[in-house]
C-alpha cells in the first residue's frame, strides 16, 4: 500500500516540476501560445489535485499507527498546490500588467521591483513558516506515538507480571499435589 503512495508521490514531484516550469513561461508567451499553455497548466493542475485525491484515499487505507507520517506529508503536498495555483495566478497578472504598462508607456520598473522583492520575501516567509509547522506537526505526532508505545509497554509489562505471578502460585501448587500424591503413594 505505502508502494502506491510512493508511486503517487513521484508522480506528484513529477508533475508539479513540469507546472513549475510552465508557469514561468507563461508570462513570456504572447496570444495562442500564451492561451495554449494556460490551458496546459491548468489541466495539470487538475492532475495533480486528482492525484493527491489517490494519495488520500492511500492514506485512508494506512493503518492508524503509521498514518501520522503519511498524513503531514499530503498536508506539505496540498500547501504545495496551493503556493502553485497562486504561482499561476501571479504569471497571468505579471503579463497583464506587462501589457498594461507597454499600452500606457509605463515604465513602472522600480515598482514593479520592489513588488517582485516584496513577492519573494512573502513567499520565502511563507515557506519558512510551512517548515516550522510541519516540523512542529512531526514533533507532535512522533510524541503520541510514543506516549502509546509507553501505554503498550506498560500493558504488557502488566500482564507479564500476572503470567509469573500465576506461574509461580501453580508450581506452589504443583510442589504441594506431588507431596500429596507421594504421600498417599506410601501408605
Amino acid at each position: 500500500m505505502s508502494n502506491d503512495f510512493e508511486g503517487y508521490e513521484q508522480d506528484f514531484a513529477v508533475l508539479t516540476a513540469e507546472i513549475t516550469g510552465r508557469i514561468g513561461k507563461v508570462p513570456k508567451l504572447l496570444g495562442d501560445e500564451k492561451k495554449q499553455m494556460v490551458a496546459n497548466v491548468e489541466k495539470q493542475l487538475e492532475e495533480a489535485r486528482e492525484l493527491l485525491e489517490q494519495m488520500e484515499l492511500e492514506v485512508r487505507e494506512i493503518p492508524a499507527q503509521s498514518r501520522g507520517m503519511y498524513s503531514s506529508r499530503m498536508r506539505s503536498y496540498k500547501q504545495e498546490i496551493g503556493k502553485l495555483e497562486a504561482d499561476f495566478k501571479r504569471s497571468r497578472i505579471a503579463y497583464s500588467d506587462e501589457v498594461r504598462n507597454e499600452l500606457l508607456g509605463d515604465d513602472g520598473n522600480s515598482s514593479e521591483n520592489q513588488r517582485a522583492h516584496l513577492l519573494d520575501n512573502t513567499e520565502r516567509l511563507e515557506r519558512s513558516s510551512r517548515r516550522l509547522e510541519a516540523g512542529y506537526q512531526i514533533a507532535v505526532e512522533t510524541e503520541q506515538i510514543g506516549q502509546e508505545m509507553l501505554e503498550n509497554l506498560s500493558q504488557d509489562r502488566e500482564k507479564i507480571q500476572r503470567s509469573r505471578e500465576r506461574l509461580r502460585e501453580t508450581d506452589a501448587n504443583l510442589g504441594k499435589s506431588s507431596r500429596i500424591l507421594t504421600g498417599m503413594l506410601r501408605r
